[in-house]
């Protein structure tokens, strides 16, 4: 599966994303489960899972998922314990800003 299925895309379009104000040097936006529909959180990240790609965030492997501009990824808890969603646009990704020499300083 190279898209996520017309319900998850509909559920991630129009769903409120919020800034990750934490960590302004990787911007990132996020969903929460317990704000959302149930089902179709647990579908997506079944999705990101499933039909994702392994990735690197320094020295952490995760699992990504590519979806019309935007990298999407959980952090890879049990999937009743996963609580949120993240998305940044495909340039601001980990391996993008390292293939492109970007990292911001630690």
């Amino acid at each position: 599966m190279d898209k996520f299925t017309d319900d998850i895309i509909e559920f991630i379009e129009t769903e409120t994303w919020t800034f990750a104000k934490t960590m302004p040097e990787w911007p990132h936006e996020y969903i929460v489960r317990e704000r959302v529909d149930e089902q179709l959180f647990v579908k997506a990240v079944e999705q990101i899972r499933e039909f994702g790609y392994e990735g690197k965030f320094y020295l952490t492997t995760i699992i990504y998922f590519d979806q019309e501009g935007f990298t999407y990824w959980t952090m890879g808890s049990p999937i009743e314990e996963t609580i949120i969603i993240n998305r940044t646009q495909k340039e601001n990704s980990y391996e993008e800003r390292l293939k492109n020499n970007a990292l911001p300083n630690k």
